[in-house]
């Protein structure tokens, strides 16, 4: 195995070199992408590689490009990534060869990979601690140009993609300080008085060179005071200050939000009442059936008799010197309402006409039940 490979290495050292070509892509090229025809720029036939098997030898590019053959090209195979691949080393570049068969060439093959502008830059200084606090002190006699603190930021990228440049985009009081463009150092820009507040919250932004350009934001509080115990009493509270302020605008958010789907739910069903009983309305007046009328269970006639159904029993009585009389109900229907003599010859015709008499005043009837 041993002789095998040291053959091979010393075919690659004496074997003929077609040619030497070189080919410069951006980074980050999908998968499948042209890097370039080989065939072409060497003037090799394609029956040559084929005949040839042509093949790539191991290099540090072989898990990145094939080729191929049938046509002659040199594809990307895997996505590159220049920082992965040459970390901070410019330039970066691919180097392996095309080995041929029958007889034997050599074709060395160098691929540049250009940087893109695919990171932005990275802030080393100030540290984002989120929920801690920390402020760079400046006292009340620091005179103009006085540094207080160094925003430090790197970019990963490489050439002009790396240039970062600083600048202050916002701050509690601009007209007290200044950021470098270059450095970024910032540093106060006039003489700082007992009217300065203490608490001073600074936002920088780090903006690189590349097209498009990336940026990243930092935020640098300063304390504005001489001992440090009154940077203490006044930074206590200023965290929790912004969550009380984060709480406070989530709940008057989800506040505003219950309110406006209420309202809108009884809107919608008052109107939805209203647009039922309109529709009701219209279609009772439009109706052309027939208005069947509606009996009571208990006044329905069922033995086709009659119109009532119960019959109820009452008492009647009278005095002699009185026209008034009381009357007391009995029960329904639904037991005797009518009690017949069998020795009665009588019909109804007769009864109720006695009945009559009875209801006339100081009728002898009466008077004879009642002497009776």
């Amino acid at each position: 195995m041993r002789r095998q490979v040291l053959l091979f290495f010393s075919m690659l050292l004496f074997c003929p070199v077609l040619g030497q070509v070189s080919y410069s892509i951006p980074e980050e090229m999908s998968k499948g992408s042209l890097i370039g025809n080989i065939a072409q720029d060497l003037g090799l036939d394609l029956k040559r590689l084929k005949t040839g098997k042509a093949r790539l030898h191991v290099g540090n590019g072989a898990e990145y490009i094939e080729l191929n053959k049938e046509k002659g090209l040199l594809l990307i195979k895997e996505r590159m990534d220049r920082e992965a691949l040459c970390k901070q080393t410019t330039p970066c570049a691919l180097h392996f060869q095309i080995i041929l068969e029958n007889p034997i060439d050599n074709v060395t093959v160098k691929v540049m990979i250009q940087d893109q502008n695919d990171n932005p830059p990275q802030v080393l200084y100030p540290v984002q601690t989120g929920g801690s606090l920390v402020a760079e002190m400046v006292p009340r006699s620091a005179d103009v140009g006085y540094l207080v603190t160094k925003v430090v930021a790197v970019d990963v990228d490489s050439g002009q993609n790396a240039w970062l440049s600083y600048k202050l985009q916002k701050a509690t009081d601009r007209a007290l300080f200044e950021v470098g463009l270059q450095n970024g150092e910032i540093r106060t820009i006039r003489q700082v008085t007992d009217k300065d507040a203490v608490k001073q919250r600074l936002t920088v932004i780090v903006e690189d060179n590349g097209q498009p350009s990336r940026s990243a934001t930092v935020i640098v509080n300063v304390a504005v005071a001489d001992s440090f115990p009154e940077v203490l009493s006044e930074f206590t509270d200023f965290t929790q200050d912004k969550e009380y302020n984060d709480n406070l605008t989530f709940y008057l958010v989800l506040a505003l939000a219950v309110v406006s789907f209420l309202f809108i739910t009884c809107l919608v069903v008052i109107i939805s009442v209203k647009i039922y009983r309109w529709r009701q309305s219209r279609v009772m007046y439009h109706s052309n059936l027939p208005v069947i009328p509606y009996y009571p269970p208990r006044y329905s006639d069922t033995l086709g008799t009659g119109t009532l159904q119960h019959v109820y029993n009452y008492e009647v009585c009278r005095t002699t010197d009185s026209r008034k009389s009381d009357c007391k109900f009995g029960i329904a229907g639904s037991q005797n309402v009518l009690i017949m003599d069998p020795s009665s010859t009588g019909t109804m015709q007769r009864i109720q006409s006695e009945k009559s008499i009875l209801d006339e005043p100081d009728s002898p009837l009466e008077m004879d039940t009642l002497s009776g």
